[in-house]
């Protein structure tokens, strides 16, 4: 119970550390922290450490991704797929991800990530490409006539 409790306590701290910034010091902390009681709750966020601090998404991606189909009901796993994702340069899916963790529950680090991340609305005309000249203009068009 004792090395539970000193785990979470190791957790918390390595939490604290990744909302300052400081990857390195945090993916120290969650590993001392798993090496004491090996929650699989926190392995999305080792994940993410992993990835942003060695490099190695696909880790990365494989533990947060064996978190989300153990739980996928959890939204902040999805936050943290969604992290790795951004350090994989795949912003497209990590909107994606996030928009899927808000669909199992509020969360503000999702919110405050997707208004960071900015989301763009869907082509005036969805089955030409985003950047198509008749959808650029179109939708400035739109946007200065208050239609969008």
């Amino acid at each position: 119970m004792l090395k539970k409790l000193k785990a979470q306590q190791e957790y918390q701290r390595g939490l604290q550390e990744l909302e300052a910034g400081n990857v390195l010091f945090a993916l120290a902390r969650v590993e001392a922290a798993l090496k004491l009681w090996d929650n699989p709750d926190w392995h999305p966020s080792l994940g993410y450490c992993i990835a942003k601090e060695s490099g190695h998404v696909t880790k990365g991606l494989e533990l947060c991704q064996a978190a989300i189909e153990r739980q996928p009901d959890r939204p902040e796993h999805y936050y943290y797929l969604a992290r790795v994702l951004l350090v994989a340069k795949r912003k497209p899916e990590a909107i994606q991800a996030l928009r899927q963790g808000l669909h199992h529950g509020e969360n503000t680090l999702i919110k405050r990530l997707l208004d960071e991340l900015g989301s763009r609305r869907t082509p005036v005309i969805p089955w030409l490409l985003r950047d198509n000249s008749c959808n650029k203009y179109l939708g400035m068009l739109f946007c200065r006539i208050g239609l969008r």
